[in-house]
């Protein structure tokens, strides 16, 4: 519990400096990153999807300004970039600002669904979350913010309405043209708990992480994942090319809606044999995704694990968005002992794996898959266990 006074003290000095004590005493929340245990690249593509919030994540100190409609916000991680300052209404994107788009381009979207801000407002920022990690910080300061509003300005948001509205910020102020599931971790997420999420129709249920004896171990490539300037939206337009072809002879809605063997004997109708690896891709992995929560629920952990491996192998193969550092990652964790299961997590080009690893063998993990990446890279990777966290809130400090 020393530890988060400790960081509300520190933030809270820095919040004085920067901005003043004239707001009075400002409020504290927190969001968290997210990890996807399976169920990659199907969320744009009809699917389903298997994440969890983590107990890594942003945390924001936020006071609203009376007779100003300015914003001012400023990260604690980024102190070289100095305080943005914007207007509360009618916000453009500029690419000059920076991280600053994701927050901004929120209230730029409240605005549009009938929530402006009706005064302005100081956000003072930090996290430990890695940012270009592939655990969703973009998501997690997008829902943060939309929290920070709701909480101070009693805009009345549901759960699922924040998830949607921080997609929109995303895909439409700043242009990069994710699904749902990141948001929706971020937004829904339960302590001890993975989120199956149907990305369709955004139904979705908390299933339980029987992870007995097991823990949650991230390995960060230290190889950022630049989704703007990356092959995503490709990917993306790839899938759609497929979709085309099919509905020429099959009225289908997504991808996420064929079966298996469905798929096989209508892949001969895409024309592109790069679309349809990527069609493949979003039909075998959804079906992994279904089956990964069906055994997750059972505590079938050795299903669990092959599936996560077979994942990786697509992701690799079909979809191509691995990279010889997330590759080095998984095969090195493969052959650990104590291992259930490894695969990249995110949308790939770098980033982060997720390995499911047995408590008592955590450190030799961490130790030995480390000591191998930096043997073939060059460079020491980083690890974080973590633990199923809970959605985006407000916070109150324990006394």
């Amino acid at each position: 519990m020393q530890d988060i006074h400790d960081m509300y003290g520190r933030m809270l000095s820095r919040f004085q400096e920067l901005f003043g004590t004239d707001g009075g005493t400002p409020a504290l929340f927190r969001s968290p990153g997210r990890v996807n245990l399976i169920g990659e690249h199907t969320d744009y593509n009809g699917g389903h999807v298997f994440p969890c919030a983590i107990s890594l994540g942003i945390w924001a100190l936020a006071a609203p300004r009376q007779g100003t409609d300015r914003v001012r916000l400023h990260s604690m991680n980024f102190e070289a970039d100095g305080t943005t300052e914007a207007p509360a209404r009618g916000l453009e994107y500029r690419e000059e600002r920076g991280w600053a788009n994701y927050p901004l381009g929120v209230l730029r979207v409240l605005e549009e669904a009938g929530h402006p801000l009706p005064a302005g407002l100081d956000l003072l920022f930090w996290g430990n979350l890695p940012g270009g990690a592939g655990l969703s910080s973009s998501a997690s300061i997008e829902v943060l913010t939309a929290r920070v509003a709701d909480g101070l300005f009693g805009m009345g948001l549901q759960g699922v309405e924040t998830a949607l509205l921080a997609q929109r910020a995303e895909n439409d102020f700043v242009g990069m043209k994710c699904g749902i599931m990141d948001q929706f971790a971020v937004t829904m997420g339960r302590r001890n708990c993975a989120v199956f999420l149907d990305c369709a129709t955004l139904d979705f249920k908390l299933v339980p992480l029987n992870l007995d004896g097991f823990r949650i171990v991230i390995g960060n490539t230290n190889k950022p994942h630049v989704l703007a300037g990356s092959e995503y939206n490709l990917r993306r337009a790839q899938c759609e090319g497929a979709l085309e072809d099919l509905r020429r002879v099959r009225p289908v809605k997504a991808l996420g809606d064929l079966t298996e063997p469905g798929f096989k004997y209508l892949s001969g109708i895409i024309r592109n044999p790069v679309n349809l690896r990527r069609a493949r891709h979003a039909v075998t992995e959804n079906q992994r995704t279904l089956d990964a929560a069906r055994a997750l629920s059972l505590a079938d952990l050795r299903t669990f694990g092959l599936l996560m491996r077979a994942s990786h192998l697509s992701l690799r193969d079909d979809y191509e968005v691995t990279c010889p550092e997330l590759d080095a990652l998984a095969e090195l964790a493969w052959r650990q002992p104590g291992v259930i299961g490894a695969r990249m997590t995110g949308a790939g080009f770098g980033g982060c794996t997720v390995n499911v690893v047995e408590r008592h063998l955590v450190s030799r993990f961490i130790r030995d898959v480390g000591a191998g990446y930096e043997l073939q890279m060059g460079c020491a990777p980083r690890f974080y266990v973590a633990d199923a966290a809970d959605g985006a809130a407000k916070v109150r400090l324990p006394k």
